[in-house]
């Protein structure tokens, strides 16, 4: 089975890198009903960067907005699901590299049944190149 590639907005928020904070975010998000289909969160600095990639894009706005989120803008990245094998991220790193794309960053992780997801993040400049080395609309 080849991997599935769909490009999906994302947004962040700055936080207070403290015990909770995630975890206040992510319950108001939970009360509102909203999925997420992929979220990360790292320092930066003495504070943190929460990052949200929402299945509805407008439920995950109007859900930030009433618990006084500041979002940063739409931004896109790219989601990647497919079936675990040796190789299937290296797979898809080469045939970035070999249009010179260089990835900003790239979290996967396997998943259960022999299945694998990532996110990859590029510049917003190799957005469309990348959609098109990767096979993705």
């Amino acid at each position: 089975m080849a991997e599935t590639v769909r490009k999906v907005d994302y947004f962040y928020i700055t936080a207070p890198n403290k015990p909770g904070e995630g975890a206040k975010v992510l319950a108001a998000f939970r009360d509102a009903g909203i999925n997420l289909l992929a979220f990360s969160g790292f320092p930066q600095g003495q504070r943190a960067q929460i990052d949200f990639v929402p299945e509805d894009t407008a439920a995950f706005k109007l859900a930030a907005r009433k618990a006084k989120l500041k979002l940063s803008g739409r931004k896109t990245c790219f989601l990647i699901q497919g079936e675990d094998r040796p190789g299937a991220i290296a797979y898809l790193i080469g045939k970035l590299a070999a249009v010179n794309i260089n990835v900003t960053a790239l979290d996967a992780i396997g998943a259960v049944e022999g299945r694998y997801g990532a996110i990859l993040w590029v510049k917003p400049e190799f957005v469309r190149k990348t959609a098109k080395a990767l096979g993705c609309a």
